[in-house]
């Protein structure tokens, strides 16, 4: 146990090897599918001027920074998100790339939010984002992205949908029932708490402008048929790939920063047992704001987070499976058991021609018995162990699956493991 007189802080994650693998687990699947869709790498500073969040974030994100000053009387703040760093860094380098720049990025982020299931104040996102592309063919690819990570872990639709809004839905409606342009995203922040508040609560915000929480009710559960052309279009794409059954039309969703400008889209568990695994939209204008005009770059991208999706895929049995058969211990292939002290500098040397050509190796760092040599060979999920006696040359090829065993040379020992290495 650690010892309690320091802990973590509030939020915070110790990454032991065990979760360490895990966390691993999801950065390669999210780079397996995003490259599988031509996407490529970037990263951002973890610091960045604050201003660059207050520009046009929106929403609570400014009351949840990390924010300092810093020895050179800098206002700085320590990465909340991602969008507003990839669009100041798209706007200086976009000329160097062929648009749309198809980009993604995994790293941590940092919000003083209330720690709860699901949500934690030091978080890893796996962010996907278009830029240079203003059809619906960009939120099609950005959705079904998310949609084929989502069954690269092994859910299906039965275990979660992506719920596809558009904001320029709730634009027009706002228009058509009078509310004043600059209200309009006091307006959008109520529908974006829609769902969460309670009835009285929401009823109470929407007689500021006018409005009965039944009307909404009833335009959220029956909207109108072609209210989004975008939805439709996006629809009519996803359903060429196959993947129209895990997305529906549902108008609660229109996100909380404010720099979304058209179609966005979450993701949920089907049982609503968690927040939104992931979430994501339009963005058109973020990169002309942030650059103050010089360049304009319609975009559109999500973000999926690392601690909903652990409680997801443990919930999951299909899920909880995969993840428990990539994560099965395997430290290393080959464990070296020194039979004969004397023979010490002869295993170091095996140890180095195997590693040398890519064989995961482990030897003792100080004498042992031979017996507790092979008991911590298995608890460490090593697949072979190799005795080094006083014949050597020769040594005994040790299978710590089937109890099998072989004598034979270096060279016979490095033809087993590296054939063995390539059958697996």
């Amino acid at each position: 146990m650690p010892d309690a007189r320091f802990q973590p802080l509030p939020g915070f994650r110790d990454f032991a090897p065990q979760e360490c693998a895990f966390r691993n687990y999801l950065f390669n699947t999210w780079r397996r599918v995003a490259h599988r869709y031509g996407f490529v790498e970037w990263e951002a500073p973890t610091l960045e001027a604050t201003e660059l969040y207050l520009k046009k974030s929106g929403g609570e994100l400014p009351t949840q920074l990390f924010r300092f000053t810093d020895q050179g009387e800098r206002d700085i703040t320590v990465r909340p998100e991602l969008t507003a760093s990839l669009g100041r860094i798209a706007a200086a380098y976009q000329r160097e790339y062929t648009k749309p720049l198809k980009w993604f990025e995994i790293g941590s982020c940092f919000r003083y939010e209330k720690p709860q299931k699901g949500r934690l104040r030091e978080f890893v996102q796996f962010n996907a984002d278009i830029l240079g592309e203003a059809g619906e063919g960009s939120d099609a690819e950005l959705i079904a992205l998310a949609i084929d990570c989502m069954r690269e872990f092994g859910f299906t639709a039965e275990d979660f949908v992506v719920r596809v809004s558009d904001r320029e839905v709730w634009l027009r409606y706002a228009a058509e029932n009078g509310v004043p342009e600059e209200r309009v995203g006091d307006f959008l922040a109520v529908i974006d708490k829609f769902e969460r508040d309670r009835p009285e609560a929401c009823q109470e915000k929407l007689s500021a402008f006018g409005m009965k929480r039944e009307e909404l009710v009833d335009f959220i559960q029956n909207p109108p048929a072609g209210c989004s052309p975008r939805y439709d279009a996006v629809l009519a794409e996803l359903e060429a790939r196959g993947l129209a059954e895990y997305v529906q039309l549902d108008l609660h969703v229109v996100r909380g920063l404010a720099y979304y400008t058209g179609l966005v889209f979450e993701i949920f568990d089907k049982g609503r047992s968690l927040r939104a695994v992931a979430g994501g939209g339009r963005y058109n204008g973020l990169v002309a704001t942030l650059s103050n005009g010089a360049v304009d770059m319609p975009a559109t991208g999500f973000a999926m987070g690392d601690a909903v999706i652990a409680h997801l895929i443990e919930a999951c049995p299909a899920a909880r499976a995969l993840r428990d058969a990539v994560l099965k211990p395997d430290a290393c292939d080959v464990c070296l058991v020194l039979a004969a002290p004397e023979m010490r500098p002869q295993m170091l040397s095996l140890a180095s021609v195997l590693r040398d050509a890519g064989v995961r190796v482990d030897l003792p760092l100080s004498p042992a018995k031979m017996g507790n040599q092979l008991k911590r060979a298995e608890k460490i999920g090593a697949r072979y162990a190799v005795v080094i006696g006083s014949e050597y040359p020769e040594v005994e090829l040790k299978n710590l699956s089937t109890r099998e065993s072989i004598h034979t040379d270096p060279d016979g020992l490095m033809t087993e493991l590296l054939g063995d290495a390539d059958e697996a």
